[in-house]
């Protein structure tokens, strides 16, 4: 039985919502980090820093639970996408992804706090994107406004309507949690979700 809190680093309610799957108890933290990747970082890499350093980030203020961090970084041709965080870079992002096949780098970092000690797994899930015309990047911008998804798109959403194919291991991933790897890094934790 687990006696630690469980405590999700982020303010994504993409997140929260994937997570509460889980039907266990945890609270959220906003991480306050700075997202910018760093010169010379690949897409895995970012990813995976910025998941750890969202739970770290937080670590302080639950020195005894277990902390889960997560972050993903899109890929298209050697290029990170991030949060788009306006209409006009979304517009921009979509047009580019148009017909083309983009890498999402889900990171996953869970923290025990009390030990400092991390877990931590990156997925991939390559999603293949329709020909859009600008006209359908504008409708689907406007109707979703998916401005703060790596890549401007919500595959649990309208944006399922931009996508032709997924592949990947875990459909959650590409939500934004990694549900199945979290499931087996809580198992090494001693906890059980079932």
């Amino acid at each position: 039985m687990n006696s630690k809190p469980i405590v999700l680093a982020s303010t994504s309610l993409y997140r929260r919502q994937l997570l509460a799957t889980l039907q266990m108890p945890f609270v959220t933290a906003n991480p306050e980090v700075d997202e910018t990747p760093l010169a010379g970082e690949d897409a895995r890499q970012t990813s995976l820093r910025l998941a750890e350093m969202k739970a770290r980030a937080v670590s302080c203020r639950f020195p005894a639970a277990l902390i889960i961090g997560s972050d993903q970084v899109a890929l298209l041709n050697g290029v990170q996408l991030g949060k788009p965080l306006t209409h006009e870079n979304a517009v921009r992002q979509l047009q580019a992804m148009r017909g083309n096949t983009v890498i999402f780098h889900t990171a996953l970092s869970l923290l025990d706090a009390s030990t400092g000690e991390a877990q931590t797994e990156v997925i991939e899930t390559r999603v293949k994107f329709r020909p859009l015309s600008d006209e359908q990047i504008q409708r689907y911008l406007l109707k979703e406004q998916p401005y703060h998804c790596a890549g401007s798109a919500k595959s649990e959403g309208l944006g399922i309507a931009l996508i032709e194919r997924i592949e990947g291991n875990d459909p959650n991933a590409l939500i934004g949690l990694p549900l199945i790897s979290l499931i087996d890094m809580l198992k090494k934790q001693g906890i059980s979700v079932i």
